[in-house]
């Protein structure tokens, strides 16, 4: 019996997703210059690479190409937090409703909440919690509905690596993820995505509180994230 070989990524999907780690994980904080010749150094690759790699991560938001700045990490503020949670609310609880009412299977989720539950640092975990989510929303039966969300997946990691830094509150959103399964697994769809809502509400309030405005998680529920 033959085994297909597992194919070699890129040197530019390489040089990405190892950008893209250490954004995720604050080695890299918001508003560093990213310089095209120090990173092909580190990484031990042309300029090319690196240069199409950081046009990829300037599309997802990660970080921000100027004329006169070049190329910096995504500051984050409570406006832009708060876009990209409202965006969240406005679409997660709907898919994740989707998904329990076609009873499809959630053992993706339940290991991804393992791997959160036994991760040993903050980067481990918060992949974990973000592929939580992701295996909570990408079977909701509307593929543009589930690419919709995986659009602003990177920049609502960034939000919540920022916020986690200054209040790592993880114990408290593992809580909700498992309350947040079992209404799954009960079939519960109204519950689910009542659940999901108000883990993100509670997120966004309580790392960028409003001050003259109430900020867009308050549409409904109550209740949050690190990998939110």
């Amino acid at each position: 019996m033959t085994t297909v070989p597992t194919p070699i990524p890129s040197r530019t999907q390489v040089v990405l997703e190892a950008i893209k780690h250490r954004i995720l994980t604050g080695q890299l904080s918001p508003g560093r210059t990213l310089v095209e010749t120090e990173l092909a150094a580190q990484f031990g690759v042309s300029k090319t690479p690196v240069r199409e790699a950081l046009k990829t991560l300037a599309g997802t938001g990660l970080v921000v190409m100027s004329q006169y700045k070049g190329v910096t990490v995504r500051r984050v503020d409570a406006q832009m937090a708060r876009e990209v949670y409202d965006v969240r609310l406005l679409l997660e609880p709907e898919a994740v409703r989707r998904t329990v009412r076609r009873k499809a299977a959630l053992d993706a989720a339940r290991e991804a909440l393992g791997r959160a539950d036994a991760a040993t640092d903050a980067a481990e975990r918060s992949l974990a919690n973000r592929e939580f989510h992701r295996a909570l929303y990408l079977p909701c039966g509307n593929p543009l509905l589930g690419r919709m969300l995986d659009e602003v997946r990177d920049q609502a990691a960034l939000v919540s690596a920022v916020a986690w830094a200054a209040d790592p509150s993880w114990q408290r959103e593992a809580d909700e993820h498992r309350q947040i399964l079992r209404l799954a697994a009960d079939g519960d769809a109204e519950g689910a995505a009542q659940a999901v809502h108000a883990h993100i509400a509670s997120f966004v309030r309580r790392a960028f509180p409003a001050t003259d405005d109430p900020a867009p998680a308050e549409a409904e529920g109550g209740g949050h994230d690190q990998g939110l």
